[in-house]
């Protein structure tokens, strides 16, 4: 008998192995909740599946034929190994435990959820987290990764998300560069600066800013462009010129008066920011080594000052990253 054929008999296999275990029709439906014929018609299924006697019945008891006998040692194996798996599903979800492998952009990974894994790994000493820090795209159904953090304002269908807080960019430049070489009060006064941008793509060198009422474009040009906000940070530092950073990335430089807030009257708009989702495979169960990773950043990063508000803690969604 094939394993597609045996699947439809493990209720019945279950069944005989009660009947066998109790001695008898009546006190083996009694346990299973069923009826003594129901419980009698379950191991004729299994007889006539298998073309063999398994039971010589009396008027006053059971007896296992010799063919019974070998099907019930088989069967006894069988429903141990399904209360085994049971009981490492319950074991599953009384201890978060296993390693959880998640993928991250480079500079959110670095300044924004590293920072906090060392409280998760204390709270969770049998998780263990591998953290792929990454900008390409990675398919959770199809890639080694169990959790995705992406960027993305509008995720399309085909994954479960959260989302976890708003990331939005600032123009900074240190007090020297502005001491300098003036501070710019309108956006147009840009072209006259040397700006640090992302330059990955043309686009990239042409700075949207929304203010006062009207959207402004303006072509920046310089003579350093770096694709790693860490770079533009330093660059920043080194009063090369006006850069656009993600504010996670300024906030401990702009707290302290290292760098500055370039034009703060007016939203610095790139294509590359929005809201940030940590993402899943859809499942009607998700593992608990899963589930309280995501819920301790959604924690961490919901309440993170000077990023976002609190609006993140319970959203959900059909999501995938862009």
């Amino acid at each position: 008998m094939s394993t597609n054929q045996a699947l439809p008999l493990f209720g019945e296999m279950a069944i005989f192995v009660k009947v066998v275990d109790t001695g008898s029709f009546s006190e083996a439906a009694r346990q299973l909740g069923s009826t003594p014929s129901a419980t009698s018609r379950g191991v004729a299924r299994l007889e006539r599946a298998l073309g063999l006697r398994l039971l010589e019945r009396t008027t006053r008891k059971l007896r296992l034929s010799e063919a019974g006998r070998e099907v019930h040692a088989r069967c006894l194996d069988m429903v141990g190994a399904a209360q085994a798996v049971m009981a490492a599903s319950l074991l599953q979800d009384a201890q978060p435990r296993g390693l959880v492998r998640i993928s991250v952009p480079k500079a959110v990974g670095r300044t924004v959820v590293h920072p906090h894994m060392p409280d998760f790994l204390a709270l969770y000493p049998e998780v263990d987290v591998q953290m792929r820090l990454e900008d390409r795209y990675m398919d959770l159904i199809d890639d080694p990764v169990d959790l995705a953090i992406r960027i993305t304002n509008h995720p399309p269908p085909g994954l479960m998300g959260r989302h976890l807080m708003d990331i939005d960019h600032l123009l900074c430049a240190s007090p020297q560069y502005l001491a300098q070489h003036g501070t710019p009060v309108h956006p147009l006064e840009l072209k006259a600066h040397s700006c640090i941008y992302l330059g990955e793509e043309p686009g990239d060198a042409h700075w949207k800013l929304r203010g006062h009422g009207k959207t402004v474009t303006v072509a920046v040009r310089g003579r350093y462009a770096a694709n790693h906000t860490g770079v533009r940070l330093d660059a920043v530092l080194q009063h090369i010129g006006i850069a656009s950073l993600p504010r996670f990335t300024a906030r401990e430089a702009l707290a302290d008066g290292r760098i500055v807030q370039v034009l703060p009257d007016w939203s610095f708009l790139p294509n590359y920011s929005g809201q940030l989702w940590i993402l899943h495979p859809p499942t009607r169960h998700l593992p608990l080594k899963l589930r309280v990773l995501m819920d301790f950043l959604a924690e961490r990063l919901g309440g993170w000052a000077g990023l976002v508000g609190r609006r993140s803690s319970v959203a959900s969604t059909t999501a995938a990253s862009a």
